[in-house]
């Protein structure tokens, strides 16, 4: 199918390719030849030739040199150089035979101008070259696919489960007596120092209970 699609851009790019190179070229040297005749030039008027000229190198660029079957430049180069060798056997009827006094938005396309200085022979010639290329009439490979990533080996760690983990040891109870609703101790304790009179709770520690002298 790609050799299909590329004969016919091959079909199509071989004529637009004649008609822009004509109308670059004769808009190029009528443009610089009244410059010279009157001695003054502007840029300007060199930049619609120089736009046909560009747009067709982009056309046989694209056909020659991107990995497109070789189908369609053999076929556009074969267009381009068959009016060129034809004047080598009867120029004047190739010549005749070429379509004159047409124009493209009002512009002359006097397409003879391309065939008789050599220009298509030139560019037809190229573009069969790029037929010799063999990898250009194999079929595209496959992309080979990324290897999937190695599995990472399984440890004796990575094998424990949520259940395998020890038990978590449970806190240490508190040993302490027993909290019961029986009576307190009836031990009785040591009485409190008592202190004597005059004297102020600040300005001394409190007395044994036998310095006091009411305690015996």
């Amino acid at each position: 199918m790609r050799h299909l699609w590329s004969f016919l851009a091959g079909l199509v790019v071989a004529p637009v390719t004649w008609v822009l190179v004509t109308l670059g070229q004769d808009g190029s040297s009528g443009t610089i030849g009244r410059w010279v005749e009157i001695g003054k030039f502007n840029t300007a008027n060199l930049i619609e030739p120089a736009v046909y000229l560009a747009a067709g190198g982009i056309l046989l660029g694209l056909l020659g040199t991107l990995r497109v079957s070789p189908a369609g430049p053999l076929l556009a180069g074969l267009l381009l150089v068959v009016p060129y060798i034809g004047m080598f056997v009867a120029p004047y009827e190739v010549r005749d035979r070429i379509p004159d006094g047409w124009k493209v938005f009002g512009d002359p396309l006097p397409l003879q101008v391309p065939v008789e200085n050599g220009t298509l022979f030139l560019i037809g010639t190229m573009l069969i070259m790029a037929t010799f290329s063999l990898q250009r009439w194999r079929r595209w490979s496959a992309p080979a696919s990324a290897p999937a990533p190695a599995e990472p080996e399984k440890t004796a760690e990575s094998d424990v489960t949520l259940t395998d983990w020890p038990p978590v040891a449970s806190p240490e109870r508190d040993t302490a007596a027993p909290i019961t609703l029986a009576y307190p101790d009836s031990t009785p304790t040591e009485p409190l120092p008592r202190r004597t009179g005059g004297e102020s709770p600040w300005s001394a520690p409190p007395r044994k209970p036998e310095d006091s002298p009411g305690i015996r």
